[in-house]
């Protein structure tokens, strides 16, 4: 399996995210209204409607983050998503980031950090 770096215009750093094969993974900042108003439930079922991987949890500073990793054109709609989240959020910014691909673990709740 081979790895390689592609642009993905939502990546903040150096504008690239992990890709192997045909899998991409990002790890997810997403700030505003996003804790208290069912956004990692939200974020579970989004990801596992689309076969991804990885995890959700919330931050003490407020924000929620989240591991996605998985088929690249899934990835790219699941951070699209974020960006409108559940109905009761107000998402302020979606930041991602390249990250290592957990491999296959389903998508799951995480301890908050």
């Amino acid at each position: 399996m081979t790895t390689q770096r592609v642009g993905f215009r939502d990546c903040a750093n150096d504008g690239y995210a992990t890709v192997t094969a045909e899998r991409r993974s990002v790890r997810l900042t997403i700030t505003g209204r996003v804790q208290g108003v069912f956004f990692r439930a939200w974020t579970v079922d989004a990801a596992a409607a689309r076969g991804l991987d990885g995890w959700v949890r919330n931050r003490r500073d407020g924000a929620v983050e989240a591991l996605i990793a998985g088929p690249a054109d899934a990835v790219g709609t699941m951070v699209a998503a974020c960006w409108r989240g559940p109905e009761s959020a107000a998402v302020r910014d979606v930041a991602a980031v390249p990250a290592d691909d957990p491999g296959p673990t389903g998508f799951h709740y995480a301890p908050t950090a």
